[in-house]
């Protein structure tokens, strides 16, 4: 019984250990959130996933080194539920980004992106009127496009620059509109007709403008959040596959646990041997 009591201690300090990548993924979302992609809602599913499972299996090392069986019990039941949850999560993750890529352009390392390319629930969330103003005003005090001018450098450099999806679609015209290259942010009009896309009479030369308000500067930001959470979900589901080990093996010692409390011998069922009346001729 001691060896089933330390193996579900060493199961529970795994699992407190697992937690860590999680937490780390989510406040990892949590910068991204405030320096690049700006969506500030989407780290704290896995921050609270992270921090659930380390209170959890410090319940359940604190149970397993205690006999308690109540903390097992809950160890046991808030584990599975934190397990679907993630599980949940990651799909969801999957669906929402889904959809959507950049786009390649001929003679430029970097790609564009449409608002078009993407749908679904995340697209309608970036998108919205009650969100967009707070995304592009947190992009605009980030310097993102600010730190494109770091260097000087002449037009075929710039084509040549492998920008970030935010970068390309926030700081700089889309590459059909047949702006002119001045520097990093500051484009003109060409002697031809400007394209038809919305996007081509949105561009400013403001500093304070840009092509924020543009349908390509929302693309770049889901193109990022794409990448972003598809980094995490990776790490998820490694994580998840890790805790569903543990929680079947930890289920298996409990129920060792308990068979031995029970005095049953492992493998059987505890039976009640009746004895047999007396027979009088």
């Amino acid at each position: 019984m001691r060896t089933s009591n330390h193996l579900i201690g060493v199961l529970n300090f795994l699992t407190f250990l697992v937690s860590v990548p999680i937490l780390g993924g989510g406040i990892w979302l949590s910068i991204r959130a405030n320096n690049t992609d700006c969506m500030r809602f989407l780290q704290w599913p896995l921050i609270i996933i992270g921090i659930t499972i380390m209170v959890v299996s410090l319940a359940g090392f604190a149970g397993a080194c205690y006999r308690n069986t109540f903390l097992m019990r809950l160890y046991l039941v808030v584990m599975f539920i934190v397990i679907a949850v993630l599980i949940g999560f990651i799909v969801f993750a999957y669906v929402v980004t889904e959809k959507g890529s950049g786009q390649v352009v001929p003679n430029r390392a970097y790609l564009d992106y449409y608002l078009p390319d993407y749908s679904g629930w995340l697209e309608e969330r970036v998108a919205s009127d009650s969100y967009w103003p707070k995304i592009s005003s947190c992009i605009r005090d980030s310097k993102v496009c600010a730190k494109l001018s770091a260097v000087p450098e002449t037009a075929d450099m710039f084509y040549q620059r492998k920008l970030s999806p935010i970068q390309s679609g926030c700081c700089k015209p889309p590459t059909e509109c047949g702006y002119v290259y001045q520097n990093e942010t500051v484009w003109n009009q060409g002697g031809g007709l400007v394209g038809t896309d919305p996007d081509c009479s949105r561009w400013s030369n403001d500093q304070q403008m840009l092509c924020y308000s543009c349908d390509s500067c929302k693309a770049g930001v889901l193109a990022s959040l794409k990448k972003s959470w598809r980094k995490v979900s990776v790490i998820n589901i490694v994580v998840m596959i890790i805790l569903v080990i543990l929680y079947v093996v930890a289920y298996a010692a409990y129920r060792n646990n308990r068979r031995m409390d029970n005095d049953e011998p492992y493998g059987q069922a505890r039976m009640t041997k009746t004895q047999p009346s007396a027979f009088h001729l």
